[in-house]
């Protein structure tokens, strides 16, 4: 009776094997990214910077916001919306993931008050009125010198780079309305960009 194959495992056959593996994660990340990118929508990045201000790294941003008609709907029957700005500075590493060296959040609450007809945006204890909604908007998504870090947490001769997001917040919506989203469909509003970050002598 013949005695079983023995199967060889050499080091190209290992290394084979998991470029194969890296490069499956690879495609699947990529693939994964697209479809993120394919459902945010109505969010234009008009602008995207990080300067060195008074010892900090600070970020400045603008961003054009169009609402879809459901969200507008919502928004004129009394229910408030939130779009929270999202940045990780992180230091690039050859041998390892990426550190993250720090993470910063924004969020906005804008809301239609009906017997004035007019919109408040909040931001944190702060609040404004205004008459339209396209100024409501327009406050609820900028900012600027927005400190990231202390300029002592970083070294001048390591790579940093900023990951920044716009979006609407869907999390922070009535129960109820966050059950019948599913797949979010016109309520994925939002955009998303990867910086580097400058170091050099102002």
């Amino acid at each position: 009776m013949p005695l079983p194959s023995v199967r060889r495992f050499t080091m190209q056959g290992l290394l084979q094997g998991w470029l194969r593996l890296a490069l499956g994660a690879s495609l699947l990340a990529l693939t994964l990214a697209t479809a993120t990118a394919a459902r945010a929508q109505g969010v234009e990045l008009a602008t995207l910077q990080v300067q060195r201000f008074e010892g900090a790294l600070t970020l400045d941003f603008t961003a054009r916001v169009s609402l879809p008609r459901t969200v507008e709907e919502a928004l004129q029957r009394g229910v408030p919306i939130y779009f929270v700005a999202e940045a990780r500075l992180l230091r690039d590493r050859w041998y390892w993931r990426d550190e993250r060296v720090a993470r910063v959040s924004r969020s906005w609450r804008v809301a239609y008050q009906p017997l004035t007809g007019s919109w408040r945006v909040g931001l944190g204890g702060l609040n404004q009125t205004f008459p339209s909604l396209s100024e409501a908007l327009a406050i609820a998504s900028r900012s600027a010198g927005w400190k990231l870090a202390d300029l002592s947490q970083l070294d001048v001769d390591k790579s940093y780079y900023v990951e920044f997001s716009y979006r609407l917040d869907t999390t922070q919506l009535p129960g109820p309305m966050q059950f019948g989203l599913g797949g979010q469909g016109e309520w994925a509003v939002g955009a998303s960009r990867v910086l580097k970050v400058e170091l050099g002598t102002p």
